[in-house]
Formats: structure tokens, sequence, C-alpha cells
């Protein structure tokens, strides 16, 4: 008979393969979540947007931004809250400290090493889907993108492609990686007409949880550079 530290010492490498596989590594206790059968399209669909719509959730990012023409990529990681529809806030705690705040009218991003504030237009900077802006209000998928269903390199995930119904330089198309098990967003990566490619990865999701509204607003620090986003 196996010890109870064996057993709790297992029970903890299961758990830490779940929570890391999202980024890429495989799971052996992820095999337990049972799947449906392979859906439709539409079906997929309704299952996210019933995942997502009227929902609070919280998780964690692993962000990787590729310059193609200066052949940069940089990393970031950090936190993201996201409550219905339309506020979200994204806390940068790695490389540097950074955070991005919308209500779903106004923008702020704010810089504490330079203390430089920039506001705008939440619709203006998000309206093409930078920024996975649908993850605040998912019905925005159908309504903005023409959506295919690709050929999955992994049997957990669905993978879907979006094409904006208006063109624009700034993303050409996105890519969405979600679970069969929970229909969970946990890739998104965007693509724009320079060949530049933005990668984020969730993990840890925590939905319905209570976000307050302070999360979703900015307070300008005394003294702080402020700046106007043009639109």
């Amino acid at each position: 008979m196996k010890s109870k530290a064996s057993i709790i010492l297992l029970w903890s490498l299961v758990l830490a393969a779940v929570q890391m596989w999202p980024l890429g590594l495989k799971s052996f206790g992820y095999r337990a979540f049972a799947a449906e059968p392979d859906l439709t399209l539409e079906q997929i669909l309704d299952r996210v947007e019933k995942h997502y719509t009227n929902k609070s959730f919280t998780a964690e990012f692993a962000q990787e931004s590729t310059l193609k023409a200066m052949d940069i990529t940089d990393f970031a990681t950090g936190k993201i809250f996201v409550r219905y529809p339309g506020m979200m806030r994204w806390e940068y705690e790695k490389p540097d400290k950074q955070i991005i705040v919308t209500d779903g009218h106004k923008l702020w991003i704010y810089r504490p090493a330079d203390n430089q504030v920039t506001t705008g237009s939440a619709p203006a900077f998000f309206g093409d889907g930078k920024g996975a802006s649908f993850l605040s209000d998912i019905k925005l998928i159908r309504r903005k993108f023409k959506i295919s269903l690709e050929n999955s390199k992994d049997e957990f995930f669905y993978e879907l492609k979006l094409q904006p119904l208006e063109k624009t330089l700034d993303v050409t198309d996105i890519r969405l990686s979600v679970t069969k098990s929970s229909f969970t967003v946990v890739r998104i990566i965007t693509y724009n007409s320079y060949g530049d490619e933005n990668r984020i990865d969730l993990l840890n999701h925590q939905f319905d949880v209570k976000l307050d509204d302070s999360l979703f607003s900015f307070e300008i620090p005394p003294g702080a550079d402020v700046l106007q986003m043009e639109e």
C-alpha cells in the first residue's frame, strides 16, 4: 500500500501538470475531463457564448509579441480581470508593470515607471479585436468576424479562425484555442498585415467571481503626465 506522503506527492504532480498544460505541456490528468463528441461550428459558438455571457472571470496570462520586420520578440506576464459587458483590466507584472483599464467606454493605460497615463476611447482602441476585447462580450465574435473551424493539432482543443468583416491593417485574423471540455478560450493569437504576431495564453481561470466596480475605473495619480490617444 502506498504511503500517505507518496499519494500526496503524486496528486500534487497531477495538479501541477493540469495547471501548466495550457501553455503547451501535456497533462496525463487532463484526459479525465470528459469532452462531448466533435461539434459543429455553430454548436461550439453557442457553448462558448453560454460559458462567457453575463460572467465575470479572472485569469493569469503569458504574452509573446513578435515584430516581424525588426525581428524582435517581447514577453510579458500578468493577470486579467473581465466583467461582462465590456469591462477589462490587464495588470502586467513582468518585465515592466503596466495597467490597461476600460469600463467599456473610456480607456486608461498607466505606466508607473514613467508616471504616465494615456487615455482614449475604448471602442476606438479595441474595436477591431485588438487586446482580446471580445472576452468581455463574447457575442461580438459572431457580429464582427467571419469564423471558420480549423483542423486542430491537439485533440483537446477546437481551433477557430476569426477574420474581421471590416478590413484593417491592425488585425488580419485571430486564432482561438477553445477547450473541448469547458469551452474556455485558453489561447489567442492575433496577426496583422505586417506579419506581426501577438500570442496570449490564459490559464488558471476563475469564473463567476465578484469583481468590484473600482477595478474598471482609474484615478490619475497626482503629477502624472497625461497623453490623449489619437482616434
